[in-house]
């Protein structure tokens, strides 16, 4: 009985500890990671966005807190001030979350703007969504407070043929994206002003 006591609190000791140093490892390197997801996976997708800004967006990105969660907006310089925001978005593929970014002009609650970033879907189906700019380009100029539905839906987004649930994914993560816009706009201009042209 005693050997099985020192035994359980050597396994809780041990435990405390990897935990702890295993939680100090995530911190001291989630910066450095975030650095790197948007360099080479949401950076591409961003500056495709916001071709022809005049500043970096990367190096402009501010951060807006929305109920628990911190969310990152690349604000893009167009004639002199901050015209466009590009935000990060997921909705449900067939495969699993889609990652997106979401542009939106905010002078007029259009969108300017939508790339697939990550995703796990079928290739050669779903995985068009990335690949195929056709769909992703339907998106733009569509108004951040009409509905963003597959016109199986009633909506004006043609589906990818063969990948409907990768389609209406799609739409679902523009659709959160507005939501969010249109939740946090006025934080979202205000921090806008402070981008220097």
């Amino acid at each position: 009985m005693r050997k099985m006591l020192k035994l359980f609190i050597a396994v809780v000791i041990f435990s405390g500890a990897s935990g702890g140093l295993l939680a100090t490892l995530r911190g001291a390197t989630q910066e450095k990671i975030e650095a790197q997801q948007i360099k080479f996976v949401k950076g591409p997708a961003i500056q495709e966005i916001l071709t022809g800004a005049s500043n970096d967006p990367l190096a402009a990105r501010f951060k807006i807190k929305d109920g628990k969660q911190e969310l990152s907006f690349f604000p893009a310089v167009f004639d002199g001030k901050v015209k466009v925001v590009a935000m990060e978005a997921f909705g449900r593929g067939y495969g699993g979350n889609i990652g997106l970014i979401v542009a939106v002009d905010i002078e007029t609650d259009q969108i300017a703007g939508v790339a697939v970033t990550t995703h796990s879907e079928t290739p050669g189906l779903g995985a068009r969504a990335k690949s195929d700019p056709t769909f992703t380009k339907q998106f733009k100029g569509t108004s951040a407070k009409e509905p963003v539905k597959l016109k199986s839906d009633g909506g004006k987004i043609d589906a990818i043929s063969g990948a409907t649930v990768t389609s209406k994914g799609v739409a679902g993560g523009v659709m959160n994206a507005m939501e969010v816009y249109l939740r946090l706009k006025n934080t979202i201009v205000e921090k806008a002003k402070s981008i220097k042209a």
